[in-house]
């Protein structure tokens, strides 16, 4: 039985930058904070690398957690500046706004590159929305949405 999804990771150059942006861009609080040494083969085998070493954080908004990893080995390699959303792999995750006018200002003024401003509502799968997608310090592609009519449970507000 699939219960949901319980967390999205990202691996970053910078665990302590990168915690100070998710608490400070969109309210994240750390819940746990880990990792492990060069020898743990149970954690080898399952991130399927060899020799593996990382300092982790999970942190918690809401009904939402990010698992941020900084890997020491092996040496990762850096997520292209840029990186088009349309390649292979992880592209977004999504955080559920209200005013995204206020939030897009906002994390604007935090170093949120956005690819746009946030346009006019539109209709998406069941719902009527406004979004925009920007890059965190490392990179990573988010989200921000502001739900205005939902007519499917995806695009139900998370409260």
């Amino acid at each position: 039985m699939i219960r949901g999804i319980h967390h999205v990771a990202l691996s970053t150059p910078d665990l302590a930058g990168s915690v100070k942006f998710y608490q400070e861009a969109f309210g994240f609080e750390v819940v746990i904070e880990s990792g492990w040494e060069v020898g743990s083969e149970w954690v080898d085998t399952i991130v399927g690398l060899k020799d593996s070493s990382c300092s982790q954080a999970i942190m918690k908004a809401g009904n939402m957690y990010i698992e941020l990893f900084e890997y020491r080995t092996p040496t990762p390699e850096p997520l292209r500046e840029g990186n088009p959303v349309n390649n292979h792999g992880y592209t977004h995750f999504c955080v559920d706004v209200v005013d995204i006018e206020a939030e897009y200002e906002r994390l604007s003024k935090l170093g949120v590159k956005f690819h746009c401003p946030p346009g006019p509502a539109g209709e998406m799968g069941g719902g009527k929305i406004r979004a925009t997608y920007g890059r965190d310090p490392f990179n990573n592609v988010i989200e921000i949405q502001e739900v205005f009519d939902a007519h499917n449970d995806m695009y139900l507000n998370v409260d």
